[in-house]
C-alpha cells in the first residue's frame, strides 16, 4: 500500500527565504532521519512563510501505511516554529 500526504505549514518566524528553507531542511532531515518515508517540499518555494511538504510511505498494510504518516503528522506538530495548516491523505 502507498499512502501520500500533502501537508501545507505556515512558519510564522521566517523574514527570509533562507530562514525558512533552513527551517524546512532540518524538518525534513528529521523526518528522514526518524522514519523510513519519502519528504519534498511541494509548493510555495518561493513564498517566506508558507510551504507545503509531501510525504510518501510504502508498507504492507494499510493500518502499518496510516500509522507511519499519522507518527510523521505528530512529529510535524512538535515542532514550535512550524504549523500545521491542512494534511490531505492520499492512497495510491
Amino acid at each position: 500500500m502507498i499512502l501520500s500526504a500533502e501537508v501545507e505549514c505556515l512558519i510564522y518566524d521566517a523574514q527570509s527565504l533562507k530562514q525558512k528553507r533552513s527551517v524546512i531542511k532540518r524538518v525534513m532531515t528529521r523526518i528522514q532521519n526518524e522514519f523510513n518515508v519519502a519528504v519534498s517540499e511541494l509548493e510555495f518555494q518561493d513564498l517566506w512563510q508558507r510551504t507545503t511538504i509531501g510525504i510518501v510511505t510504502v508498507a504492507s498494510s494499510k493500518v502499518i501505511a496510516e500509522q507511519t504518516i499519522q507518527q510523521v503528522l505528530a512529529f510535524i506538530d512538535s515542532f514550535p516554529e512550524l504549523e500545521r495548516a491542512e494534511t490531505v491523505l492520499e492512497w495510491l
